[in-house]
């Protein structure tokens, strides 16, 4: 499969949870009002990140693509990543909450529900 080459100046805050194994993808921007955008049905595939490394002051990004020339990324466009959730799902193991209800009321109340929510991090 052929492979793109990505580099980023170290200027550029590169996201900490980035790692071999995730796909990256871009987006074409486009100015309004002074503010960089773009439309998430413009998101395109890079492919699969195969290493990653600092260079000479940049970040170098390489991937295996199945882009054309004509589909490859510029240098104005949007550049973000997604993880392989089959890879790096986690619990959360070791963590937990200890709550205690006080009333400070003199008023009789009562305790009707008490819930809690939970999410996987790493999708």
């Amino acid at each position: 499969m052929p492979q793109i080459t990505l580099t980023f100046p170290t200027t550029v805050d590169l996201n900490v949870s980035c790692q071999v194994g995730d796909t990256a993808y871009y987006s074409p921007t486009t100015s309004i009002a002074g503010f960089n955008t773009s439309a998430q049905s413009d998101i395109v595939e890079i492919g699969i990140i195969l290493s990653i490394t600092l260079t000479n002051g940049q970040w170098v990004l390489v991937c295996d693509t199945t882009l054309t020339s004509s589909q490859l990324p510029t240098s104005s466009d949007f550049i973000s990543f997604s993880k392989d959730n089959t890879v790096n799902l986690t619990s959360v193991l070791g963590y937990y909450a200890e709550t205690k209800f006080v009333n400070s009321s003199f008023i009789k109340s009562e305790l009707y529900s008490v819930g809690s929510d939970y999410f996987e991090s790493s999708k």
